[in-house]
């Protein structure tokens, strides 16, 4: 009987991202659905007034406002004072949690190496645009590298390349309420997993929903597990729990795999459209540039 057993591959020296493909990312930027308030002044435009040089309306002056925002011109016409309002540029808090259990290095490319492609095209959007960029695993949730500006860049991708899937049994659930407990601003938050856990991962998202932030879930399987070739008596070890199956893998056996992950498929997109979380279903044979260009585009993240 054959053992067929997912093991941990050599870490890839592959460049998460290219020339060519930052050349292209620069010329993007994230978007939020929804309105916060950032910590510092960036290079977008608010839907909030606030202070800047571009005007955007007038109000009637109140005591204690800013005199240096009255306009005399019309007052000087109407005899009433009214206060300038401007657009505020504000930051955008971006944050990227990647799953880095041991499902995740599998495929090839492995949906590890995919994931944090992903990862670093869309923190690299956000460095140009001078976003506060904050980038982890479900190990490192508790202590994310946090960056700010271009300059940053080469520092989250090292960063990126060095980190690894790991054998532990911290759930995802874990890693989410750990990063909810460290970060307490909000923003857009970018959770890549392939959502193979014994453990589930609605409570995991359910914390994300109550912290009220932007939630883009992108759903990463590999090629292989979409339509695997598997075929005969097979010994099948979970590589995350060591627990093992004997199987006879025959047609019909493959026909009820493929309704069972289309259902679980189905799933977790009905569970995050009902909670405003939305769903991305990725493929790891597909190019990171694309899919940023194309499916988050299209699913309002870029722009």
């Amino acid at each position: 009987m054959a053992e067929n057993s997912t093991l941990a591959s050599p870490k890839s020296t592959t460049a998460l991202l290219s020339p060519e493909t930052m050349a292209k990312l620069e010329r993007m930027e994230l978007v939020s659905r929804k309105i916060f308030r950032g910590r510092m002044k960036g290079e977008r435009r608010s839907k909030r007034k606030g202070q800047s040089v571009e005007f955007a309306d007038f109000r009637n002056y109140v005591s204690g406002d800013d005199l240096r925002f009255i306009d005399w011109n019309l007052f000087a016409r109407l005899d009433r004072l009214y206060l300038k309002i401007f657009l505020e540029e504000e930051d955008l808090h971006f944050y990227t949690i990647i799953d880095d259990s041991m499902s995740m290095d599998f495929g090839e490319p492995s949906k590890f190496l995919v994931a944090k492609q992903i990862a670093a095209s869309l923190a690299y959007i956000g460095l140009c645009r001078g976003d506060r960029v904050s980038v982890s695993s479900f190990e490192t949730s508790a202590t994310p590298v946090v960056v700010r500006g271009k300059a940053s860049a080469h520092r989250l991708l090292n960063h990126l390349n060095a980190i690894d899937c790991v054998s532990t049994e911290t759930t995802m659930a874990d890693s989410i309420k750990k990063f909810c407990l460290k970060n307490t601003g909000k923003g857009i938050v970018v959770v890549i997993s392939d959502l193979m856990s014994k453990a589930g991962y609605e409570a995991a998202l359910r914390m994300l929903v109550a912290r009220e932030m932007d939630i883009f879930l992108i759903h990463l399987l590999s090629p292989e597990e979409l339509n695997p070739s598997a075929q005969g008596d097979l010994k099948l070890v979970d590589c995350e729990d060591g627990d093992r199956r004997e199987v006879s893998i025959s047609a019909g056996l493959l026909h009820r795999y493929q309704q069972t992950l289309a259902a679980f498929i189905e799933q977790a997109r009905s569970f995050c459209n009902k909670r405003s979380i939305t769903y991305v279903p990725a493929r790891s044979d597909q190019a990171p540039d694309v899919l940023v260009n194309e499916y988050l585009r299209g699913k309002g993240l870029v722009r």
